[in-house]
């Protein structure tokens, strides 16, 4: 029986102390969630804090801590950031909530360490060397390219990219092969084919070898609640109470299991809250079919500390889940009026600063009352074109277009890439150690590795720790003088001198590779040898100048919608962009009756139902980007949509301005 909680008035002060500014205080909405620990969703619009509700309810749960039947706390987010934020906060006043039986971390971390790994070593007998999808491509990669000439190579030469289509073959709980996680069957278990042969033999290999796909360990949590199903009761008995924050970002696969796992169709003894807002759902790709279905309590946060009521009035027309009782109550005091600057083919370029002169005027006349304390951010949904011929063509615009330096891929950290140049030029420049270096420079010595087949004494691949502690046993004094060099290299690479090192490092893989028997340069020469493509050393080292535009002391940053979720903004200016063929190309066309106030998502879905998609799709990603700013909304419409769909636009709600 789960224990039962009373959260007092102290309680919530208590909460109140640690997590809201002076004075501040949690409203009627807030407190009615913080008391409730039945099974339910939280529905919160845009800015309404419902993160920092969540850590006063986990803050007060601390005091409540340890439970009397030895039971925990389950909380899970689909980020890093998130759980970062969470640990940020209140893990310094939470010490028993952030230590057995509690869990706080990641859907992908929790899955790894209740599920994936445990099925995973009882199935092989060892645990997995790495659940890592780069790691796991590289390999998978190495399969495709030895494939012999045979009907299971002609197959997948008859798919589109057959080498990331092979890669991204995925076993289903059935133990049919999956075009991604949660795409269709491409060939089934019963077929019996011999192509369906050689992938499950593939496959499995993979899987023996030690390195699993992300979505490898959903596949090995089904398997395993299926051959031992009282996991799911005592995973249950485990965590009394269950939160999953930014709900709807949860991946189809990712929904389901937790679903099986702490509500059970009902009859699960957890208590199981999940908190987020449906019409946010835009992670990684933005999803189209729902997967959340609502629970039978329903709790809402209304009110959105972040908008003021002028741009919470128009957000509000562009939700896609809506009933009697949605509503979006903008608190902020700013009354700065929504702008739609509408410009033509020849002044395109001239957006930008224009909305920079506004941001300014505003500022100087005290209405940006929100200036000092968030960003002023570009977005845009689609950003860049992959062939000149798109790019070139004056009708399709995308963030690229209106500013012509925005760079998307700008190199990220990773762990593993296709030449050893790479990891000396991608660390992550934000830890002032030279750990980031280190690990980089031994995670190249591991794929090198890798790629000449050379494994530890139980066949399995080196990780970091079993090569250093082979490298010591072998010759201490090698070791000495290995990890001397991994240091002074660090340090030389710290002061950009990636050329100079990088020659140091090929000239030493020879010494390396001879504290192994018979290893030499084979299979991993282009991976030593080759260059960095079309990357130029001076734009690693600033890569964040191509995306900021700035005018005097004014910085803004130009970016994706997809990059901004989550934030707060002072002003946002959101430019419209081309996105496929259909109801419409651009959000304008897609969304009219949205700008106009005529008509809600769902009568719009109704009267066009062939463009469902690409409709819901567009509100989505407006809806994301609209509510962004606390202070001021302009949004770039050229003129010829404009005049075709927009000219009956309330211009008591929006300012209209041509360029």
């Amino acid at each position: 029986m789960l224990q039962e909680i009373n959260i007092t008035d102290e309680d919530i002060l208590y909460s109140e102390k640690i997590l809201l500014p002076e004075g501040k205080t949690f409203d009627d909405e807030r407190k009615e969630f913080i008391r409730n620990f039945n099974t339910l969703d939280l529905q919160a619009v845009p800015g309404s804090g419902k993160t920092t509700t969540l850590l006063a309810k986990l803050l007060i749960l601390e005091n409540k801590l340890p439970f009397s039947d030895g039971a925990g706390v389950l909380v899970l987010s689909h980020t890093n950031a998130a759980i970062d934020e969470i640990k940020h906060k209140i893990q310094k006043h939470c010490p028993k909530l952030f230590s057995y039986p509690n869990f706080i971390g990641t859907i992908q971390s929790f899955v790894d360490e209740f599920l994936a790994i445990p099925f995973y070593s009882s199935k092989f007998k060892k645990k997995p060397i790495r659940i890592d999808s780069e790691i796991f491509d590289e390999i998978a990669s190495s399969y495709f390219h030895n494939l012999p000439n045979s009907g299971a190579r002609n197959w997948l030469y008859q798919q589109h990219d057959p080498e990331n289509f092979f890669k991204n073959l995925r076993f289903d709980v059935n133990l049919n092969l999956l075009k991604g996680m949660n795409g269709e069957v491409c060939l089934r278990r019963q077929n019996d084919s011999p192509t369906y042969k050689t992938f499950t033999t593939i496959k499995t290999n993979i899987l023996k070898s030690g390195f699993l796909n992300y979505d490898d360990a959903y596949f090995l949590a089904e398997r395993y609640l299926i051959q031992f199903p009282e996991i799911k009761n005592i995973l249950q008995k485990r965590f009394s109470y269950v939160f999953v924050d930014e709900m709807q970002d949860m991946d189809t696969h990712q929904y389901d299991l937790l679903e099986k796992l702490f509500f059970d169709e009902g009859n699960s003894i957890s208590n199981f809250q999940r908190i987020g807002d449906k019409n946010q759902a835009i992670y990684n790709s933005v999803k189209v079919n729902e997967i959340w279905n609502d629970r039978q309590e329903i709790l809402r946060l209304s009110g959105s500390q972040r908008l003021s009521k002028v741009i919470a009035d128009i957000v509000c027309g562009f939700a896609l889940h809506t009933d009697v009782d949605f509503e979006i109550v903008g608190l902020n005091e700013c009354g700065i009026k929504p702008h739609i600057l509408v410009f033509e083919n020849s002044s395109i370029k001239d957006i930008i600063p224009h909305f920079t002169q506004l941001v300014k005027n505003f500022k100087e006349d005290g209405s940006l009352i929100d200036f000092d304390k968030y960003p002023t951010k570009v977005v845009a949904w689609n950003t860049e074109w992959k062939t000149q011929t798109e790019k070139d063509n004056i009708a399709k615009l995308r963030l690229v277009d209106y500013y012509n330096t925005f760079k998307k891929n700008k190199q990220k950290p990773k762990q593993d890439y296709n030449c050893l140049k790479s990891y000396l030029l991608f660390y992550d420049k934000n830890k002032l150690t030279l750990e980031p270096i280190r690990k980089n420079i031994l995670n190249a010595f591991l794929k090198i590795l890798r790629l000449e087949n050379i494994n530890n004494e139980d066949g399995r691949t080196f990780t970091k720790k079993k090569l250093i502690d082979f490298i010591k046993q072998k010759d201490f004094a090698f070791h000495e003088q290995f990890s001397l060099n991994i240091y002074n290299w660090s340090i030389v690479i710290i002061k950009g001198k990636i050329n100079e090192i990088w020659d140091e490092i090929k000239g030493y893989i020879p010494v390396f590779l001879s504290v192994f028997p018979d290893a030499q340069i084979s299979s991993s020469s282009n991976f030593i040898s080759t260059d960095v493509e079309d990357i130029l050393i001076e734009n690693i080292e600033e890569p964040e100048t191509t995306n900021i535009y700035k005018e005097g002391e004014l910085e803004i940053e130009v970016t994706s919608v997809h990059a901004v979720k989550g934030q707060t903004h002072c002003a946002t200016l959101y430019l419209e962009s081309f996105f496929d063929r259909g109801y419409g190309n651009y959000e304008s066309e897609r969304l009219r009756n949205q700008f106009l106030g005529t008509q809600t998502i769902s009568q719009t879905l109704a009267f066009v139902p062939n463009s469902h998609d690409k409709i819901i799709q567009s509100a989505k990603m407006a809806y994301v980007g609209f509510s962004r700013p606390t202070n001021f909304l302009c949004v770039a419409v050229h003129k010829d949509r404009f005049n075709s769909r927009l000219s009956d636009i309330d211009r008591n709600k929006w300012e209209v301005i041509e360029i």
